[in-house]
């Protein structure tokens, strides 16, 4: 798991951290019950506090994201768990928001859009 923290971009690092953590886990790019970086390796590696680590990785456990085991580590979550599940429709309907306003600039009928999404559905089933 490579992550780019940016000291100028004006959002706090451990939201950095959080957020792209976050990214990782609803995009599949970290399997449920993989383990993350422990807390002093990933500061190190990022050349920040492990506070600012911890902080990120506690936020992440208290969305439902992350599950902290003491002595062992930090692991994913199941997407099946129920904040995974709001997260997730939350991301869907963002995208589907962004898809609708796309679809009425290109003038693309609702009906069209909705044929859209379902050969596009079917597609990633495959």
């Amino acid at each position: 798991m490579k992550l780019i923290i940016s000291s100028v971009s004006g959002e706090p690092i451990y939201e950095q951290i959080k957020s792209q953590i976050r990214a990782a886990v609803l995009s599949g790019d970290l399997a449920s019950g993989e383990a993350l970086p422990s807390l002093r390796k990933l500061a190190k590696e990022l050349r920040v506090s492990v506070l600012t680590v911890t902080r990120a990785y506690n936020e992440l456990a208290d969305e439902g994201i992350v599950q902290n085991i003491q002595g062992k580590g930090t692991f994913v979550m199941s997407k099946g768990n129920e904040l995974m599940k709001r997260q997730l429709a939350e991301r869907v309907r963002a995208g589907l928001a962004e898809a609708s306003t796309a679809a009425r600039a290109a003038d693309i009928p609702l009906l069209d859009l909705m044929g859209m999404l379902e050969e596009e559905y079917r597609r990633q089933q495959s």
